[in-house]
Parts: structure tokens; sequence; C-alpha cells
């Protein structure tokens, strides 16, 4: 995961034990042609993984296969060195792609700590995640409890969100929108559903007043709420 970070945007990546059944049509096509122009993939998606093989996100790469090699990891397998221009993680969000490999964290709260930026990095990867998978939707009236008490910014309250709902590392939405799509079902949730907002005063100290995209000022936990009761969820502040 090293390369991702680096500068400038061109990166070499070594992918070991591919199975070229599984490499898809167009490179099976580009290796068994073996012609410069053919090696060259203009435009390919890097799907990153965590450390038990999970997807995590993926990153635009326009890669030119280097070399190919039989791998040692089994008769049937290659491994591949790709040449290309990689886009690039912030700097700032280093911190966040570091501890993602592993997986989900055990215990909520592992992204108290980080400030707005980061916040944002992590509820991004939280998002793809939990876009991938499938999930197992509670019963209707199941009762959920967020923790409020670091909701200071905009990513924090999902990142908080999500987990209330899908436990530490969970997704629940990443904009009102995206909130709305949620709470129809297959992210964990039937409603209808209550859900106890602890230290909610944090928020609205914070988010009561926040600015949009035009430079507008909007109550931001008003209209989260709003979204939530039209969902389903009947919300008790506290």
């Amino acid at each position: 995961m090293e390369g991702l970070f680096r500068e400038p945007r061109r990166a070499t990546c070594e992918l070991f034990g591919w199975h070229p059944d599984g490499a898809g049509d167009r490179l099976r096509r580009a290796l068994t042609t073996g012609t410069r122009r053919a090696l060259d993939l203009e435009e390919a998606w890097l799907e990153i993984r965590d450390d038990r093989g999970d997807p995590l996100t993926d990153r635009l790469l326009r890669p030119t296969v280097r070399t190919w090699r039989p791998s040692s990891l089994g008769t049937d397998l290659i491994d591949l060195e790709l040449d290309g221009e990689l886009a690039p993680v912030p700097g700032y969000a280093r911190p966040v792609w570091e501890l993602r490999p592993a997986g989900p964290p055990d215990a909520p709260g592992a992204w108290t700590g980080l400030d707005t930026r980061q916040r944002g990095a992590r509820l991004e990867l939280v998002r793809e995640r939990g876009c991938r998978l499938e999930h197992q939707d509670r019963p209707a009236g199941h009762a959920y409890e967020l923790d409020g008490r670091h909701v200071t910014d905009e990513p924090g309250l999902y990142l908080a969100l999500g987990e209330a709902v899908n436990g530490p590392g969970g997704y629940f939405g990443g904009c009102p929108d995206a909130l709305v799509d949620c709470l129809r079902g297959a992210f964990g949730c039937t409603t209808p559903a209550t859900l106890l907002w602890r230290d909610a005063a944090t928020a609205r100290e914070h988010l009561s007043r926040v600015l949009g995209p035009e430079g507008e000022a909007y109550d931001l936990v008003a209209m989260v709420l709003e979204v939530l009761a039209q969902g389903g969820m009947r919300v008790t502040l506290a």
C-alpha cells in the first residue's frame, strides 16, 4: 500500500499469485498478444483488499504491463509488474489508510481522534466497504443507540450513525440522500425502529449552523432528524 502515497503519480505495482482466468478478458488478451501496444491497458481499476480478503476500495490506474512470469505461489498462477499513473491518496489520509488493511475495528470510536479531513477520508472508506457488503437487516422494531460525544463535524455524525446501526466501522449513510437509501433497507436496518441519541447537545452545538456548497447556512442536525423520522426511525435525544 506504500505506493499509494508516493509522488509523483507514476507508480510500480507488483501483483503476486494471479490466476489468468481471473484477470479479466482484456488483460488475458494483452498477455497473449504480448505487443507493447497491447500491454498498455490505458485505464484499469486497482481493487484493494484488506488483510482478510474483503474489498476495501479501488483506485484508478493507467497501467502498462512491464513484465509477467510464472508465480512461485502455484503452477497455474502468474506474477505481474505494472507501471502506471496512479491517483495518489492525500498525505493527510495516510493514518486512516494505514489502519484499514487489518479490516474494520473491533471497538467503536476508532475515528474519534481524527481531524475533520481525516474523518472524511475514513467515512469514504467506510462507505465504499459498506456499499460492497451484503447486510443482513435486523427485524423491525430494533432499538439502536448513538454515542454522540464526538459528533463535532459532519463526517463524525455519519461515522457515529454508522456505528450505531452496524457496529464498529459500520456504514449507514454519508449524506442526507444516502441516509434515505439506507433507511429503505439492505443496509442492516428495517424500519420502523428506534434510535437513542446520547449527548445530542454536542451535535446541536457544532452542526446546527453549517455552510452548504453555496455558502448558505442550514441546520444539519434538524435535517438528519427529519430524514430519520420520514424513514421510520423514531429518535429520542438525550
